[in-house]
């Protein structure tokens, strides 16, 4: 499983020309599965990515969590995220899950990032769907969690 997190002050994700998820100050996470993924591996990001602390405190260090300041995320599936570029130039996805389980894996993680963040805005994007991301990364700060380096 892989989480690209980008801290950002603000992100929306939009299918057919509506807005599916829109967030301020917090994380926009692109979520990508593959076939050996289970809902452990999913505990184990969720737990990682809520707890990083990329947000600057009263001293300018990065030390504070989502919930230490009140960020929202917005999840987005992304299954080029497993996009085997070695032959050739067309890459091959077939790294990726099948697409039933990932979309069962993703709607899980939203509901276990919905439990691990109480009260904290947690917006989606549609699984599948052809879907325009915009969003300001914030420093850029851009962290990959990769389930094999967990």
């Amino acid at each position: 499983m892989r989480f690209v997190i980008q801290r950002v002050s603000s992100a929306s994700v939009e299918s057919e020309g509506k807005i599916l998820g829109a967030i301020e100050n917090g994380f926009m996470v692109l979520i990508g599965c593959r076939e050996e993924d289970t809902r452990e591996i999913a505990d184990k990001m969720v737990r990682k990515m809520t707890a990083l602390r990329i947000f600057e405190d009263e001293n300018g260090k990065t030390n504070l969590s989502l919930s230490a300041t009140g960020g929202s995320l917005l999840l987005v599936s992304q299954f080029t995220l497993y996009a085997d570029c070695r032959k050739g130039n067309r890459p091959s996805f077939l790294g990726s899950g099948d697409p039933e389980k990932a979309e069962r894996l993703y709607e899980y993680i939203i509901e276990k990032c919905r439990e691990a963040l109480p009260g904290l805005k947690v917006e989606t994007g549609s699984f599948g769907a052809d879907m325009k991301v915009s969003l300001v990364n914030d420093g850029p700060f851009t962290i990959l969690l990769d389930s094999d380096t967990l």
